[in-house]
């Protein structure tokens, strides 16, 4: 978990804000915290000194654009817009494999512990980059992955873990949805976390109308990651 001091902000007025959260720490306490004590949303709130509510969640291992807002109406407002698919969210993710330059993944999921109905899910990736490590595997001397970016259109329980293990290019650093060797072999490389990052927020401010465009930076350990193919960190 990291060491907090506090949180980037990435865009902030007097109705919301999109912060930058960090990699391993849940945003909010639930059943899935597994002793964690520390959480973003209460952290925000410490720091910002005043309530906010959470448009959105991201794993514990995900970084990247979150959006919260300061009242219920703001809330409200964006939680429809969330629902109408009026939000564009964009992900930085690596996988296992190569897979097509463009795909859609459209592949029904339930809704996690406890909620096993099924319901539509859908997610399009773009291939920015592929490359190889001399990790042998399936008769090879290299292993491939890619980076892609991900916008998922619907917004399920782990949506875009769950679809990349679907089509078999399993997320990079994902313990429960990935394949362990090559976590390990990353893991051996100095690359700790999964390689999910929510990149850029996209979506029409509530009371102007006027559109907010977030983007965060890779932090340390991702950006080690892109530096073992070579890849180029300023990525959309």
């Amino acid at each position: 978990m990291p060491e907090l001091t506090s949180i980037a902000i990435l865009y902030q007025d007097d109705l919301l804000a999109v912060v930058d959260k960090p990699a391993g720490l849940m945003v909010h306490d639930s059943g899935l915290a597994r002793g964690q004590d520390q959480f973003l949303a209460e952290h925000l709130r410490a720091q910002l000194g005043k309530p906010i509510l959470l448009i959105h969640r991201l794993d514990r291992g995900t970084s990247g654009c979150l959006l919260v807002a300061f009242d219920r109406d703001t809330a409200s407002a964006l939680g429809k817009a969330f629902m109408s698919r009026a939000v564009e969210k964009d992900y930085l993710a690596v996988c296992r494999g190569w897979p097509e330059q463009q795909f859609t993944i459209d592949h029904d999921l339930d809704g996690g512990p406890g909620r096993p109905a099924r319901k539509q899910a859908i997610t399009g990736f773009v291939r920015l980059a592929t490359g190889e490590l001399d990790i042998p595997s399936g008769g090879f001397e290299t292993s491939r992955y890619a980076l892609l970016r991900c916008r998922p259109h619907t917004g399920r329980f782990r949506q875009i873990r769950r679809h990349l293990k679907h089509a078999f290019h399993h997320l990079i650093g994902d313990t429960s949805h990935g394949e362990g060797r090559h976590n390990r072999a990353f893991r051996m490389r100095g690359v700790q976390r999964m390689l999910l990052h929510a990149r850029r927020l996209s979506f029409l401010h509530p009371a102007t109308g006027v559109r907010i465009e977030a983007l965060a930076p890779l932090d340390a350990e991702f950006a080690r990651a892109l530096d073992l193919f070579g890849w180029d960190h300023r990525l959309r």
